[in-house]
């Protein structure tokens, strides 16, 4: 939460996310957190959210890549990819709803590496400078 709520005042997206209390109301929109509260996302909110995804995802950028090239090379690198999948899964539980029929997709170790390795390539492709546009094109057509 602090990283975010820093990255926001970086952004200077204090207008829109002004305290760590209303970037964590937003992160709870997330219908598949244990903790959901339906509330509408204002469009600002929305972009300020990407915004700070693009952001984290530069900072990341060597980590996610690392990632993505353990699982190419499994022989090699395979404990990179196994700690990461298994900290995934650890967070998953941790934080969201084990009922929802999406949320065991997520937890399906045949179908979770393909999910995980889409989420890493689009969020290693944001990174450009028109990471902020083709990662709101990706969610709006998602």
């Amino acid at each position: 939460m602090q990283s975010l709520y820093s990255l926001s005042n970086k952004l200077k997206l204090n207008d829109v996310l002004p305290n760590k209390i209303t970037i964590w109301k937003l992160r709870n929109n997330n219908p598949l957190r244990k903790s959901y509260m339906n509330n509408n996302i204002k469009l600002e909110e929305f972009d300020a959210l990407i915004k700070i995804t693009v952001e984290m995802s530069r900072y990341l950028y060597p980590y996610m890549r690392e990632i993505l090239q353990s699982k190419e090379d499994p022989e090699q690198n395979s404990v990179i990819w196994n700690d990461f999948n298994q900290r995934f899964i650890e967070l998953i539980n941790e934080r969201f709803n084990l009922h929802s029929v999406r949320v065991k997709k997520l937890l399906n170790l045949t179908v979770n590496d393909e999910i995980l390795i889409k989420s890493l390539l689009t969020l290693s492709l944001c990174i450009s400078n028109q990471g902020y546009q083709k990662l709101k094109n990706f969610l709006f057509n998602y």
